[in-house]
C-alpha cells in the first residue's frame, strides 16, 4: 500500500502587502504639494494682512482640506485632479472620439494606425523570417509576440503544479537578470467564435459517415460551434533598445541587429517556458499580430479573418489593425463591435492560497474578458534603494506616532515584515520583478457590459483579488490590458 502521507502538498502562494504610504506623513506628492502651497500662502497672508486676511480666505483653506482629506476609489481628490483634467482636456478638444480616416497619403509600411499614444507603432519583419515584432520609436522598444499553449493547471497533480510554478519563477528570474528587457506580458483572453475553426477541423479530421457517431458529432459541431468561446494565450516580450545597445551594435546595429538580439532572447525564453509547462507554438507574423489587435477592438471580425486566412489562423492587414471608431466615456470604452471596461488588480491575495487562485476569474461563464500580467524587471541597485526608502518611511512614521502617543499600526508591522523579506531575498541573489495585473471585460452593449462586470467583480472577490476600475483612463488601460504590446505606461 502506498503511503498517502508522503504525497506532496498543493503549492500555495502569498503576495506582499501593497504599500499605500505617501512621501511624508502619509501624503502623496499632489497632496504634499497642495499642503505646502497652502501653508506658504497662509504665511504670506498673515504677514501681509494679518489674521483678518487669513480668515477671509477660509473658503480656500476649506476647499484645500477637502481636496487633501476626501478620498474616492482609494485616492484623494487632489490625486484624481491630473487624471480628470486630462480627461476634460480630451473632451474639450474632441479627442474622446476617434475615427479612422481613409488612407489619403503615402502609406507607411507596417504602421498599425492605432489611436492615442500608440499611433506611432509599426510592425516590422526581418529579411528571411516570417516572425515579426512591433517597433515603438518613442519608447525605443521592440516587442515580439508568441502564441502559447499549456495543459489545464487545475487538473495537474500537486507535484506538477509545484514544478511549473517554480519553473515560471526561474524563467522570470532569468528575464530580470538579462538587463535588456523592458517588460514581459502574459495575455490570456476569450474570444467569440463562429465555429469556423471547429468546422474546419471536423471537415479535415472527422468521419461524418461513421454509423451513429458520425451524425451525432456533426450535429454537435453545427450547434455548439457558434456558441464556443475559445481561450487564447499570448506571450509578449519587449526588448529595451537603449539598454541592449551594446549587444545590438555587436550584432550589426540598427533594427537588423536588434532582431538578432531578439531572436536569441526569444529562444532562451521559449526554452525556459517549457520548464513551466508552457509550449510556445509559434512567434506571430505581422498579419497575425495585426489580427490579434484587430479582434481586441472588433471581436466579431474574428470569424471573417479566420475564413479569409489560408492557414485557418486569423490574419489581417497591419494597416487595418486599429478600430474604425472609438468613443471614450469616463468608465468604459466603445469600439467597433464591443463595449469595454478595464480594471486594475489593486491587491493580490495576502493570505496563503492555491497557485490556481485565478481559475474562477478566468473561467467565469458567459463573460468575455482579457487578463494581462505585465512583469517589469527591476535592477538590483534600484530595488535595494526602494527597500531602504520604504524601511526609512515606515520607521519614521512609527517614531512620529510614538511621539504623538498614537497606537501602533499592525498594518505597518506587516508591511515592514514584507519589506524585510524582500530585502533578504535581494541580498540572497533573487531577481526583482514588478507585477501589474489588468483585466478588460467586453460585451456587445452597455447593459451586457454592466452585467458582465458584476459577475467579474463577484468572481474576483472569491479569488481574493481586489479590482479597481480605471475611471477616466479607459483608452490607455485597454491598450495595456487587451493588446499584446508589453507596454507599461498608463
Amino acid at each position: 500500500m502506498s503511503d498517502l502521507s508522503a504525497a506532496p502538498a498543493p503549492v500555495t502562494v502569498k503576495f506582499p502587502h501593497r504599500s499605500r504610504r505617501g512621501i511624508l506623513l502619509g501624503l502623496s506628492l499632489p497632496q504634499l504639494t497642495l499642503v505646502s502651497l497652502m501653508l506658504a500662502l497662509l504665511l504670506a497672508t498673515v504677514v501681509s494682512t494679518g489674521i483678518a486676511g487669513a480668515l477671509a480666505l477660509t473658503p480656500l483653506w476649506a476647499a484645500a482640506g477637502v481636496l487633501v482629506a476626501v478620498r474616492r476609489q482609494g485616492r484623494s481628490l487632489i490625486d484624481w485632479a491630473p487624471i480628470v483634467v486630462r480627461y476634460a482636456r480630451r473632451h474639450r478638444t474632441g479627442q474622446r472620439r476617434w475615427l479612422a480616416r481613409p488612407v489619403s497619403r503615402p502609406r507607411t509600411d507596417g504602421l498599425l494606425h492605432l489611436p492615442g499614444t500608440t499611433a506611432a507603432l509599426r510592425v516590422v519583419t526581418p529579411d528571411g523570417s516570417r516572425a515579426a515584432a512591433v517597433h515603438d520609436p518613442h519608447a525605443q522598444t521592440l516587442t515580439a509576440v508568441a502564441r502559447v499553449s499549456s495543459r489545464a493547471f487545475a487538473l495537474l497533480d500537486p507535484a506538477t503544479q509545484t514544478h511549473h510554478v517554480s519553473g515560471w519563477g526561474r524563467a522570470l528570474a532569468g528575464i530580470a537578470r538579462t538587463g535588456h528587457l523592458a517588460a514581459v506580458q502574459v495575455l490570456e483572453r476569450t474570444v467569440p467564435d463562429s465555429g469556423d475553426t471547429l468546422a474546419r477541423h471536423w471537415a479535415q479530421q472527422g468521419h461524418p459517415h461513421t454509423p451513429l457517431a458520425g451524425p451525432l458529432y456533426a450535429g454537435l459541431v453545427a450547434s455548439a460551434g457558434p456558441a464556443a468561446a475559445p481561450h487564447e494565450t499570448y506571450l509578449a516580450i519587449s526588448l529595451d533598445l537603449k539598454a541592449a545597445k551594446r549587444l545590438i551594435n555587436q550584432a550589426g546595429g540598427g533594427l537588423p541587429g536588434a532582431f538578432t538580439v531578439m531572436e536569441q532572447t526569444t529562444a532562451s525564453l521559449a526554452q525556459a517556458a517549457r520548464s513551466a509547462g508552457l509550449t510556445v507554438t509559434g512567434w506571430l507574423t505581422a498579419r497575425e499580430i495585426a489580427a490579434v489587435i484587430r479582434t481586441a477592438y472588433d471581436p466579431k471580425a474574428l470569424s471573417h479573418l479566420q475564413q479569409w486566412s489560408e492557414t485557418g489562423r486569423a490574419e489581417a492587414d497591419p494597416a487595418a489593425a486599429g478600430p474604425v471608431v472609438q468613443v471614450e466615456e469616463y468608465d468604459r470604452l466603445i469600439t467597433d463591435t464591443a463595449h469595454h471596461a478595464t480594471y486594475w488588480v489593486e491587491d493580490w491575495p495576502r493570505t496563503e492560497t492555491s497557485a490556481g487562485f485565478l481559475h474562477g476569474l478566468m473561467f467565469t461563464a458567459g463573460v468575455r474578458r482579457s487578463l494581462s500580467l505585465i512583469y517589469v524587471p527591476q535592477k538590483l541597485e534600484s530595488a535595494l534603494r526602494d527597500v531602504q526608502r520604504k524601511k526609512a518611511a515606515i520607521i519614521a512614521d512609527a517614531g512620529e506616532r510614538q511621539r504623538r502617543g498614537i497606537v501602533d499600526s499592525e498594518a505597518d508591522n506587516v508591511e515592514y515584515a514584507d519589506v524585510k523579506t524582500r530585502e533578504r531575498q535581494l541580498i540572497a541573489g533573487h531577481a526583482d520583478v514588478a507585477l501589474t495585473g489588468l483585466l478588460t471585460v467586453s460585451a456587445e452593449s452597455d447593459t451586457q457590459l454592466d452585467a458582465a462586470c458584476a459577475q467579474i467583480e463577484t468572481a474576483a472577490g472569491t479569488a481574493q483579488v481586489d479590482l479597481r476600475r480605471l475611471y477616466f483612463q479607459q483608452p490607455d488601460a485597454l491598450t495595456l490590458a487587451a493588446l499584446p504590446l508589453a507596454r507599461t505606461a498608463l
